[in-house]
């Protein structure tokens, strides 16, 4: 397990990954991406009110939401969970290619999920 970024008296939530799943999707990814990431990530442990736009409930999962990230026309997916109200933890990341989230990364993530709560 790994907390992202720095403790500081700013943050109203705290952001993990678990094993290396969004780590793995993270270190492909070009600079400006990951720069967008990063501020994205630090918006969420810092802001009270997550706007959707950067954070987003998924109907139907049991808990699973997505991180958005949007560089011009480059989509990216992180989908994460809260584990004890604050804390964030990061499962899998994508490129989204079509207007639909494909089906396959929601599973890969409640797989990552479950995985997850079995290990606690």
């Amino acid at each position: 397990m790994y907390i992202w970024g720095v403790e500081n008296n700013l943050k109203i939530r705290t952001t993990i990954f678990y094993k290396n799943y969004f780590r793995d999707f993270f270190v492909k990814q070009r600079d400006k991406v990951k720069a967008k990431i990063i501020w994205t990530l630090d918006l969420i442990e810092e802001v009270q009110k997550v706007p959707e736009t950067y954070l987003k409930h998924l109907e139907n999962t049991d808990g699973l939401y997505e991180i958005r990230v949007q560089i011009g026309n480059d989509i990216f997916r992180i989908f994460c969970f809260f584990d004890e109200g604050k804390l964030i933890v990061l499962a899998n990341g994508f490129q989204k290619k079509t207007q639909k989230t494909p089906q396959k990364e929601i599973d890969k993530a409640l797989k990552i999920k479950a995985e997850y709560e079995s290990e606690k």
